[in-house]
């Protein structure tokens, strides 16, 4: 069964007559979760209710009220008719014959006004819970709680906060496995690792990525690559959910932090201290790697993050448009003369700079940083002659944080372009290391190196290049610029 070990921990907690707490940010699986501990704990005896208090932080007590006793009458098959939390809980502590389990999702949503008299009722039921029937509470929460329910009197124990971890890649396995079984429907071995990668396995997009692709190919016996990139291009440019839209919010809440991490290639150490890292990462947007540095938790949000931060109202597009002959930057067997058509991006950059592709608020302050002009300025050059020579061009969802990492696929042949600021020698050299390592796992035969530097920096030894790196071809372009007049 998917999610088998956290549902025996759960089981166990519940059995221990234990009240402990769950944190998961949205889309992790949690009501999948429940339903499925619901099951295993009825099967032992148990009446699970299971209430959500999402968006009450300004509901009235009365409302609460109204939604507590008739979920717990519901699903409990009592009758309790007060309108007071603490008769309701002294009810409950005079029920003797029976084994309840509550579970109240989303917590913080509970108002601060009456929540402190909620937490207090079940702290008073919780020292007799082995004469009475409610045995155990669970409370759940986007973020992490343990920090509002506990003091000395608290029962929620800070060893007892059990974490909702994302699916394994067995558990995505075994949900394709189960759907092949089924419906005789296989999916190619790319698309799962490809679901996989740009997921992160978390449970909610994992399932998403799924259904849409049988949704929409319920006639192929095969659903193959090119349609796991036209879901990836639909949950990309089209998909407004819940999730994604909360994502966006607090992304932008923290923009200049978040471009940062998109843009720079400078390590940032975790520490949930800091209040940006804490938003971001209860939200589900970062998490740490082995180094205890940040990196995007799941791909997909970083790839919509470039979306949403791209400054569409530059009107840059129509004049790179007007003068880009496509076919001129084109080798007579139909492949990109890279040195003519960065050569031409050089010229438009210095006729144009980088200022149009900054945002300004509305004091006419920059809301953008400058890494993120000078890689969305290249991004809507190469952007415009690929669609004039019907290339394709996609990002990846594996490469490492802070870089535009793209793959250009033209009549089936296929470069990777990174873009980087220029900080230091060693950054440099790691830089061009790390694209021949990428596209020799790839198997891509040439990687474009662009890098923006300022024209101050003299070192002879940082130049443009043409290197073969493990047999890969890194083509390295310098892209010059005036820091005090660009910025």
């Amino acid at each position: 069964m998917i999610r088998q070990n956290i549902i025996d921990k759960g089981k166990e907690l519940v059995n221990e007559k234990r009240y402990f707490t769950i944190w998961a940010p949205r889309q992790t699986g949690k009501s999948t979760y429940f339903r499925l501990l619901a099951k295993e704990l009825e099967k032992d005896g148990y009446k699970v209710a299971h209430i959500n208090f999402e968006n009450y932080k300004e509901t009235p007590i009365k409302s609460f009220l109204i939604k507590l006793r008739g979920e717990l009458n519901l699903f409990w098959k009592t009758n309790f008719k007060t309108e007071n939390i603490a008769e309701i809980f002294y009810q409950i502590e005079n029920i003797f014959n029976n084994k309840y389990v509550l579970i109240i999702d989303e917590v913080e949503g509970i108002n601060r006004e009456y929540f402190g008299t909620f937490l207090h009722a079940i702290r008073s039921v919780y020292h007799s819970r082995e004469r009475h029937s409610l045995k155990s509470v669970i409370l759940v929460g986007v973020s992490n709680i343990t920090g509002l329910v506990q003091d000395k009197a608290s029962p929620f124990n800070i060893a007892d906060n059990l974490q909702m971890p994302y699916f394994t890649v067995e558990e995505v396995y075994e949900l394709f496995l189960q759907h092949e079984t089924e419906t005789g429907q296989l999916f190619e071995e790319k698309v799962k690792q490809k679901i996989i990668e740009i997921t992160a396995n978390q449970p909610g997009l994992v399932n998403g990525f799924a259904h849409r692709l049988v949704d929409t190919n319920r006639e192929k016996k095969i659903i193959n690559y090119d349609d796991y990139l036209k879901v990836e291009q639909w949950y990309l440019t089209r998909v407004i959910d819940k999730n994604i839209s909360n994502i966006i919010k607090v992304a932008k809440q923290h923009r200049k932090f978040v471009e940062n991490l998109l843009f720079t290639s400078k390590s940032v150490r975790f520490s949930i201290d800091h209040p940006a890292i804490e938003a971001l990462h209860t939200n589900g947007l970062i998490i740490w790697d082995d180094n205890n540095n940040i990196k995007f938790w799941v791909p997909l949000y970083k790839k919509r993050l470039f979306n949403v931060f791209y400054p569409y109202t530059n009107g840059e597009g129509g004049s790179i448009a007007k003068d880009l002959f496509a076919d001129d930057y084109l080798l007579k067997d139909n492949k990109i003369n890279f040195d003519k058509l960065i050569d031409n991006y050089k010229q438009h950059i210095k006729l144009r700079s980088f200022r149009p592709y900054r945002e300004k608020d509305k004091n006419g302050k920059y809301k953008s940083i400058p890494e993120a002009a000078m890689i969305y300025s290249f991004e809507t050059y190469i952007s415009i002659f690929i669609d004039a020579i019907e290339g394709k061009i996609y990002r990846e969802a594996q490469i490492s944080l802070g870089n535009t990492d793209m793959i250009i696929n033209v009549e089936g042949f296929e470069y990777f372009i990174e873009t980087k600021k220029y900080y230091s020698p060693k950054n440099f050299k790691d830089g061009k290391n790390q694209i021949a390592y990428y596209c020799k796992k790839a198997g891509i035969k040439q990687g474009i190196y662009i890098v923006y530097i300022d024209n101050t920096v003299i070192n002879t030894r940082i130049k443009e290049d043409n290197e073969n790196i493990n047999n890969v071809e890194v083509k390295t372009y310098l892209i010059r610029y005036d820091e005090k007049k660009e910025f």
